[in-house]
C-alpha cells in the first residue's frame, strides 16, 4: 500500500515538474509553438532537444544502475513499428499541432497557468482521439469479415 502511494506520489510530482518546465519554456503558449514551427523562433528546438538529451541519457542509464524499476516490474526493450497507423496517425497528430499549435501536454499544462481557452483544443483532441478508436474498430472489424 505504500509502495503504490509513493509511486502515486513520484508520478504527481514528476507531472508537476514536467508543467512546470512548459510552462517556464513558454511551451504553453500556442503563439510561440507556432512561430517554432514556422521557422522564426529556435528557443523550443532548445527545449526539445535538451529533453531528448535527459530522456536518452535516463534511458541509457537506469537499466545499468539498477537491477529493476523502482516501483516493480522490469527493464524491457519494445520493437517500434513503423506502420501505416503510425504514419496516419504522426501525420493526423502533425496537422493538428501545426494548425493551432497545441499539444495535448503542454494544453493541459496550460490550464495551470490559466488559459481556459485550452478547453476548446483539449475537448477537439479528446473527440479526434475517440473518433480515431471508432474508425481503427470499424476498420479493424472490417477487415477480419474480409478474411
Amino acid at each position: 500500500m505504500l509502495n503504490k502511494f509513493f509511486a502515486l506520489l513520484v508520478t504527481a510530482l514528476g507531472g508537476m515538474l514536467f508543467g512546470f518546465g512548459l510552462a517556464l519554456s513558454t511551451m504553453v503558449s500556442p503563439e510561440v509553438v507556432l512561430s517554432f514551427l514556422q521557422l522564426q523562433d529556435f528557443g523550443l528546438m532548445l527545449v526539445m532537444g535538451g529533453a531528448v538529451a535527459v530522456t536518452l541519457v535516463a534511458y541509457q542509464l537506469a537499466p545499468r544502475l539498477l537491477k529493476r524499476p523502482l516501483f516493480g516490474g522490469t527493464f524491457a526493450t519494445r520493437e517500434a513499428q513503423l506502420d501505416l497507423k503510425t504514419l496516419v496517425g504522426a501525420a493526423i497528430f502533425g496537422l493538428g499541432w501545426g494548425i493551432c499549435g497545441v499539444c495535448p501536454g503542454p494544453a493541459i499544462a496550460s490550464l495551470g497557468v490559466g488559459n481556459l481557452d485550452m478547453l476548446w483544443a483539449l475537448t477537439g483532441i479528446l473527440v479526434g482521439a475517440y473518433a480515431q478508436g471508432l474508425l481503427a474498430d470499424i476498420l479493424d472489424k472490417a477487415r477480419n469479415a474480409a478474411d
